[in-house]
């Protein structure tokens, strides 16, 4: 089945120009012009990845992100003509993955969709072969089907904060730093703010620890960064 990504964006030139250009990489692509028509949309289809413009008419572009979070872990990338720090605070802090500030080359959103893409697609493995999983305690963390369980009770995560958290229980008790946690989880052709993988942590937190204030799993080894106490 062919990949496919929903474009929202009140703009239509743009909306033709970014849907020209994806669907020349074969990538199918839908399209929604205000948040309420975005968000039933989202319900109803299956999309490999979102492009959100920031300033949207009906419901805006975060509460459209926090509204689509409610059920989905598809990934997000913002396309906004805000570009300060606050505004890209405020946009992690909503659940998106990424975020790209208008006017952009569309050779950089093509680069990060395909690196959004090439994360999301199932990894191929032989039927005999077990999915790797990490235990601790009552937290299971199934790697290969991208699965975690805590207390029996399975946990959604967004892109971002999977491939944090997958990065700390693959090297349990290896401390991060937040620079290269940014590097490796984002890559480094990303420049955003370092302080966007402390928001990160924090929603990762927010839903895997019983009391994200003293984490029981996610550490803070102070000064330095961040670990996986397994």
């Amino acid at each position: 089945m062919a990949e496919k990504i929903l474009i929202v964006d009140d703009e239509k030139a743009i909306v033709k120009g970014l849907k020209y250009s994806i669907e020349q990489d074969g990538i199918a692509v839908d399209a929604a012009y205000d948040g309420e028509e975005a968000l039933e949309m989202v319900g109803r289809e299956h999309y490999d990845l979102l492009l959100l413009d920031l300033m949207l008419p009906k419901i805006d572009g975060m509460e459209l992100c926090r509204r689509i979070r409610e059920f989905s872990d598809v990934p997000i990338i913002f396309l906004t003509a805000k570009g300060d720090d606050m505004d890209k605070i405020m946009g992690f802090e909503s659940g998106a993955d990424d975020y790209i500030v208008k006017p952009f080359n569309i050779l950089e959103v093509k680069a990060r969709i395909r690196v959004f893409m090439r994360r999301s697609r199932p990894k191929v493995q032989a039927p005999a072969q077990e999915s790797a999983v990490i235990e601790n305690g009552e937290f299971r963390f199934e790697i290969e089907n991208r699965r975690l369980f805590i207390s029996g009770r399975e946990i959604n995560l967004t892109a971002k904060e999977y491939e944090i958290l997958e990065l700390l229980v693959r090297n349990p008790g290896k401390v991060y730093s937040r620079d290269s946690l940014r590097d490796l989880v984002w890559g480094q052709d990303y420049h955003g703010d370092a302080r966007t993988v402390d928001v990160h942590v924090r929603r990762l937190r927010e839903k895997i620890e019983e009391n994200p204030g003293q984490p029981k799993y996610v550490q803070t080894k102070w000064g330095v960064g961040y670990f996986y106490k397994g």
